[in-house]
């Protein structure tokens, strides 16, 4: 097994001892996004609507830099402290991923790191 470590500046530096993404063959495993910017590793200012979107922006950037985009995501994993914002998940979700949609989780949890109210990973694959 051929393992690729798939790295990228436009979306958050691994903040612990992991990476952003390892690809195995054509599937892509992305690690957790918060709502960091890349460019100043500082949380997002703004609502949780503005954290979802960055979070979707940073997994876009993992995305691209892997070879694919959010459309070649098969799982996506949603972790959230506070479950009554599972709309605007969604509403934000349509605006960035069109039909078949991949397959999902929504989690509620106690806490994230830096005291994101979202996270999210996901599984890409691309195909041969």
């Amino acid at each position: 097994m051929t393992k690729e470590i798939i790295s990228t500046n436009d979306a958050p530096k691994a903040i612990g001892t992991y990476s952003q993404a390892v690809k195995v063959g054509t599937t892509v495993y992305m690690s957790g996004q918060i709502p960091l910017v890349p460019e100043t590793m500082e949380m997002v200012s703004g609502n949780i609507e503005a954290q979802i979107r960055r979070v979707f922006d940073n997994l876009q950037a993992v995305a691209k830099a892997a070879g694919g985009d959010l459309s070649d995501i098969a799982k996506l994993n949603i972790f959230l402290c506070d479950l009554g914002n599972f709309s605007i998940v969604n509403e934000v979700m349509a605006e960035y991923f069109v039909e078949p949609y991949p397959a999902r989780a929504a989690i509620g949890v106690a806490s994230l790191p830096r005291d994101a109210e979202v996270e999210m990973d996901a599984v890409m694959e691309l195909g041969d």
